[in-house]
């Protein structure tokens, strides 16, 4: 039987090379590494500073933390996103709203973010939305930095998925106070583990240094500490991958939109809706294919549809559950019905293997498999 994964990290002979290197070196912290790979994502996304991290959700966290989030502040974030994005409100014990999404870009309902500032612009010291690039695909960031200077938000960019995205020529995570990146292994690039913030605000950039280094002051002694912090670094084998690994960016960027492209194509005499890219869209950075199964198509037959699918080789996952549903956050309150295109598009998305070197003959494999299991079960 064929066998076709999710997703497979491209990794070449010069990837292994300098991890090696690193491990031949005896340094596998806080060396040169990470160094440059902040400075080639720094350069890559056009931000004055970049700090590497242990993961994505960390650099959220950063974030908040250097950049004053305290328990009387608010986080407005999208449900259909990773659940980090919403946690990190509650690492800081401050409060989550969630908004509501567009049935099209799957990303945020802007009318809806601007309902919800509206309903609590009274309530708290700050108000931050955390601003998600799903699946790569850009935020329509002019009608929503609009709303959010209107109401002196403050605009987090979760770009953890959209490395090498643009919104009308502009790089994601250029957006807002600071964006972050996330590097795990089905990401754009890999760094197996990892995260970075990039910023142009020197204080969020400082703060955020010391505070993935166990809070460490700038030219202290190694046991002297300013803030309380984390152990939030990334190694120097990660950073020496990602650093690799960027220098092939836009080949690899070019490879994955073949994909993506090869995909509309074959599917496009199913009965499936594709993802949809937005004309503000100067570049799209594919980091996972989604489609949406017909309206008929419940959680129980997308359920099959996935068994079929993978009784037959092909590893497909379900991409988001709403995070509002999940159980920390039903404790706070949220329920079914509160945002209604989330909790529909959550029933019916499907995730078809993707990743940047994945042939047209397994492509053709999956439509085939997928057309026979709505066939079925649809």
């Amino acid at each position: 039987m064929k066998k076709v994964p999710l997703s497979s990290p491209q990794i070449n002979s010069s990837d292994i090379e300098v991890v090696v290197e690193v491990l031949k070196s005896g340094r596998l912290s806080i060396g040169k590494y990470t160094e440059e790979f902040e400075n080639s994502i720094r350069d890559f996304v056009g931000a004055k500073y970049a700090v590497a991290v242990s993961s994505g959700t960390s650099a959220l966290h950063l974030i908040l933390k250097a950049s004053g989030f305290t328990e009387k502040s608010l986080l407005i974030v999208p449900s259909f996103t990773f659940v980090a994005s919403a946690n990190v409100a509650l690492f800081e014990k401050g409060s989550v709203e969630f908004v509501d999404i567009e049935p099209d870009t799957l990303n945020t309902d802007s009318s809806h973010l601007e309902e919800v500032i509206n309903k609590n612009s009274e309530k708290y010291e700050n108000i931050y939305f955390m601003g998600v690039d799903v699946f790569g695909h850009p935020l329509e960031w002019d009608r929503i930095e609009a709303i959010c200077n209107k109401y002196g938000v403050k605009i987090i960019e979760d770009s953890c998925e959209a490395l090498g995205s643009e919104y009308k020529g502009k790089k994601a995570g250029s957006f807002g106070i600071a964006g972050a990146f996330a590097f795990y292994a089905n990401k754009q690039i890999t760094t197996g583990e990892g995260g970075i913030i990039v910023t142009n605000d020197e204080d969020i950039y400082k703060i955020s240094k010391s505070l993935r280094n166990q809070g460490r002051g700038e030219g202290e002694g190694w046991l002297a500490h300013e803030y309380v912090g984390y152990n939030y670094r990334i190694d120097e084998m990660s950073a020496a991958l990602g650093w690799s690994q960027m220098k092939r960016i836009d080949d690899i960027i070019g490879k994955r939109d073949k994909v993506a492209q090869r995909y509309n194509y074959l599917l496009s005499n199913l009965e499936v809706k594709t993802p949809v890219v937005k004309e503000y869209v100067t570049k799209m950075s594919w980091f996972v294919y989604v489609v949406q199964l017909p309206e008929s198509v419940n959680r129980q037959k997308r359920k099959k549809i996935m068994e079929y699918l993978e009784n037959n080789g092909i590893q497909v996952r379900n991409y988001f559950e709403p995070v509002h549903l999940q159980k920390p956050y039903r404790e706070l309150g949220w329920k079914e019905g509160m945002l209604p295109i989330t909790e529909s598009v959550a029933e019916r998305t499907l995730a078809l293997p993707f990743y940047t070197d994945l042939i047209q003959e397994d492509q053709e494999y999956v439509v085939e498999k997928l057309k026979e299991a709505l066939e079925i079960f649809a």
